[in-house]
């Protein structure tokens, strides 16, 4: 599987196609803070091609404004990343330099992702726009071996996300990356279809992520104590805490 695959997924129409080689200094000048970030950039991409511009002209969806942002377009990008590339802080550092909600295919070798960020005003400089929230990656892998990869593929397509605005398009591809991440831990794939319910998905799979970090910490002090009463007292806490996963694993 590869990146190509995953755009002809998406089921994109022809009139909303671009395909054009984004510059980095695009991305130096607007993604950049620092000097590492500007080697990363350098160093790590081998090409960002703009797929997509999903906009109201191009696929019949109307733009969406509030108090806090302005979707007048969606950009599908399609990031290369040579082998030694940091892959987070370039899939970061891309959604943070254009100013339209970006739904972006990496692509590093045999590794597959699929990422999302909502994006809002700036508080503090006029006319700029700044990540609303974290991004939603999904790592996509060896998905075609997965028993979720046919329903998943379909639920990426443009005709499956809500279409009655541009906002909601976007969330509805979010869902669909965080469902995603669900079925790898319960081998069940289902995108919400609700907000509460999808905002409930989202609070336990980072409930789910943080419970993880702990326990392998953990174990590894634990690996590492000689005193018999400390490692009782981790491994009750081991025992803790993997009641909490299988909790929070249940509201997947």
């Amino acid at each position: 599987m590869t990146g190509a695959d995953i755009i002809t997924a998406l089921e994109l129409p022809a009139g909303a196609r671009v395909d054009q080689r984004v510059p980095k200094k695009l991305l130096l000048e607007n993604g950049a803070p620092t000097a590492g970030d500007k080697r990363s950039i350098n160093d790590g991409i081998e090409a960002l091609l703009w797929i997509a511009a999903l906009k109201p002209t191009t696929i019949g969806v109307p733009a969406y404004r509030d108090d806090a942002r302005e979707y007048l377009e969606i950009a599908v990008l399609h990031l290369a990343l040579r082998p030694e590339a940091k892959a987070p802080r370039l899939t970061e550092l891309v959604h943070r330099a254009i100013p339209y909600p970006v739904l972006l295919i990496g692509e590093q070798g045999a590794g597959i992702t699929i990422s999302a960020a909502h994006k809002r005003w700036s508080q503090n400089e006029a006319d700029k726009t700044v990540l609303a929230d974290e991004v939603v990656n999904a790592d996509i892998g060896s998905a075609d071996t997965s028993a979720c990869w046919p329903d998943f593929r379909a639920s990426l397509s443009l005709a499956r996300q809500p279409s009655s605005d541009l906002h909601a398009l976007y969330q509805g591809w979010i869902d669909t990356l965080l469902a995603w991440q669900a079925a790898r831990r319960t081998g069940r794939f289902s995108v919400p279809q609700t907000p509460a319910s999808a905002l409930a998905r989202r609070e336990a799979l980072v409930a789910c992520a943080h419970l993880e970090t702990e326990i392998s910490r953990l174990r590894a002090a634990a690996a590492k104590e000689k005193q018999m009463n400390r490692r009782v007292d981790v491994n009750l806490q081991l025992h803790r805490l993997r009641s909490e996963l299988l909790i929070a694993q249940a509201r997947l």
